[in-house]
């Protein structure tokens, strides 16, 4: 994947969520890009936070 494949506002609030950041990490290739996917479609700070959250409840730790 490369770096510019991920929108800025996404790895800005990614970024924001250590649990996020580490359910993204454990996530496969497939589930990355529907995510990302999600985030280019998000369009509000409050979508992309909702998204911030789906992915944070998804980490088992």
């Amino acid at each position: 994947m490369e770096r510019d494949d991920v929108p800025q506002g996404f790895a800005m609030a990614l970024m924001q969520d250590e649990n996020a950041v580490n359910a993204y990490a454990m996530m496969t290739k497939e589930q990355k890009r529907a995510i990302l996917q999600r985030a280019r479609t998000a369009g509000s700070r409050r979508e992309m936070n909702q998204l911030m959250d789906e992915i944070a409840e998804t980490a088992a730790f």
